[in-house]
Formats: C-alpha cells, sequence, structure tokens
C-alpha cells in the first residue's frame, strides 16, 4: 500500500493534473489525461514511456 502522503505530492508527469490511486489495481490513473501507471513492489512508476493510455 502507498501512503496517502505520497498520493497527495504526486501528480501526472505529462499533465500535472491530479492522480486517483487504485489500491485494489495497484495503479494510478491520472484524472485529466486518463493515463494509467502501474505500481510495482509498492513503487509508482511515473514514467511516460511505461504509462498506458486508460482509453
Amino acid at each position: 500500500m502507498i501512503s496517502e502522503k505520497l498520493i497527495e505530492i504526486l501528480t501526472c508527469p505529462k499533465c500535472k493534473g491530479e492522480i486517483k490511486y487504485i489500491e485494489e489495481k495497484k495503479m494510478i490513473i491520472c484524472q485529466k489525461c486518463r493515463l494509467k501507471f502501474k505500481i510495482i513492489d509498492n513503487i509508482p512508476i511515473m514514467l511516460l514511456e511505461e504509462a498506458e493510455d486508460e482509453n
């Protein structure tokens, strides 16, 4: 599980928008541009080249 403090600090690396943590899917989703970022070993992988488009 990722700490809530970290979730508050993180923003999307593409648009700098707010993110949403989806604990059961172990991913972070950008609310604005809809990119999905994986979480591996409780570390968010916030690299654009690793992101997936939610659409």
